[in-house]
């Protein structure tokens, strides 16, 4: 009996957490890894913190030692990467020249950064930080920097502009927006987080765009804004979002909107090729069905474990809370849920101690929470919102009302139905 065959292309967070839940769910079938950087699949989310500062060690980046693989028969094509797909004959051609085979094809390719359509964009010293190899350079440069400028103020930004003032270095971040975090945060947690970065010796400019990046002999020494201010910068670090990489997908056929069109059950308009991650564009039931693309770690390893049980004969559509995080200098921000769709905000704990959440509601809905160095509401949050109608804004707002004996009666309830 011939045993069917699973290639995964990419090799970041999602490609190997698909490849190790078909193993972990009883697939006995041929698993294929292909990824185009030279090193184990590794965790991003600490590239931007401890790596760059030199806390963390590198061996701990590495999400399974190379034995895991040899353990469960994951055969790795790395590096290298999947140059075109034969949809028809169910095969990949790769970079190097080899052909593989498929039954089922999963695309994990990911997404990139976007670039500063600017002039001075290509200067020395004027770089991004997705991958190890990015890291590794930032951290080489920040050793040697004095002045650095962040252009973006979302997850990366601050994360590294936070990281960058702990070193000692004068840095500065831009952002276009009036609040940062604008597209994640509610303007209460966003403010907050203004205030607490600056107090923390970070200079944030709002509202400011970057008109052009100025240097010397190939290097850039300075970002210029166009209300015609000029900040001094040995390092411009560029964190304003990433694009899906959808091109192999697009160039098969397969629909694209911002990123990979996939169905409920994580499959593309061809029912042998599946897509997760950065790069799929799925519907999502805690954004009112719209299909929207996450770029999280929870995302990153809940789409591949559904994946992987429908797979292997246990379908079921991807129903799963959002959740993200972020270390910023001492604070430690999780969310639980999607911010965008809110209009009332209620606290618990108290802001001036750097410890308290913020429940987000819309027309009496809970819709997302914001926590701060309160990891007790983040785990209770991402269970209430998988129930409908499971918390008003008088019960978030009641210090003396206990969320875990809350979940505990709610859970109770369901039973009794």
């Amino acid at each position: 009996m011939v045993r069917p065959t699973v290639v995964v292309a990419g090799a970041g967070q999602a490609g190997t957490q698909t490849a190790a839940s078909l193993r972990e769910f009883g697939f006995d079938g041929n698993i294929v890894l292909v990824g185009d950087e030279p090193h184990l699949p590794y965790q991003r989310p600490p590239l931007s913190k401890g790596h760059i500062t030199g806390k963390a060690a590198r061996d701990t980046l590495w999400l399974h030692p190379a034995t895991f693989y040899d353990h469960h028969e994951i055969d790795r094509y790395i590096p290298d990467r999947v140059r075109t797909i034969e949809r028809a004959a169910g095969r990949v051609e790769l970079a190097s020249g080899t052909t593989l085979g498929y039954d089922h094809l999963v695309l994990a390719l990911g997404a990139r950064n976007r670039t500063l359509p600017l002039d001075g964009a290509d200067l020395d010293g004027v770089v991004g930080l997705r991958t190890l190899a990015e890291a590794d350079d930032l951290r080489e440069r920040l050793a040697r920097a004095r002045n650095v400028v962040v252009v973006g103020g979302g997850f990366i930004g601050l994360e590294v502009a936070a990281a960058a003032v702990a070193l000692g270095l004068r840095t500065v971040v831009i952002e276009v927006a009036d609040r940062l975090m604008g597209r994640v945060l509610s303007p209460p947690m966003a403010d907050f987080l203004l205030d607490a970065h600056r107090a923390r010796g970070l200079q944030v400019e709002l509202g400011t765009t970057v008109e052009r990046i100025t240097g010397t002999s190939g290097r850039v020494t300075a970002v210029a804004t166009a209300d015609g201010r000029k900040f001094p910068a040995d390092v411009v670090l560029v964190g304003i979002g990433a694009l899906p990489n959808t091109e192999l997908a697009e160039a098969a056929g397969l629909p694209i909107a911002n990123g990979i069109v996939v169905d409920q059950f994580l499959r593309t308009a061809d029912p042998r090729i599946s897509a997760v991650g950065d790069c799929a564009s799925c519907p999502n039931p805690f954004a009112g069905g719209r299909r929207i693309r996450l770029e999280s770690v929870h995302n990153a390893t809940a789409q591949p474990r559904a994946l992987a049980a429908r797979i292997v004969g246990r379908p079921e559509p991807y129903h799963s809370v959002p959740w993200f995080w972020s270390d910023q200098s001492d604070m430690k921000l999780q969310i639980a849920g999607l911010t965008t769709a809110t209009s009332e905000f209620v606290f618990r704990g108290d802001p001036g101690s750097g410890r308290f959440s913020i429940f987000c509601f819309d027309d009496g809905r809970l819709q997302s929470v914001e926590s701060l160095s309160r990891p007790g509401d983040h785990m209770a949050a991402r269970k209430l919102l998988a129930i409908e109608d499971c918390l008003s804004p008088e019960q978030a707002a009641d210090a003396e009302f206990d969320l875990r004996t809350h979940l505990s009666s709610l859970a109770t309830a369901a039973k009794s139905h």
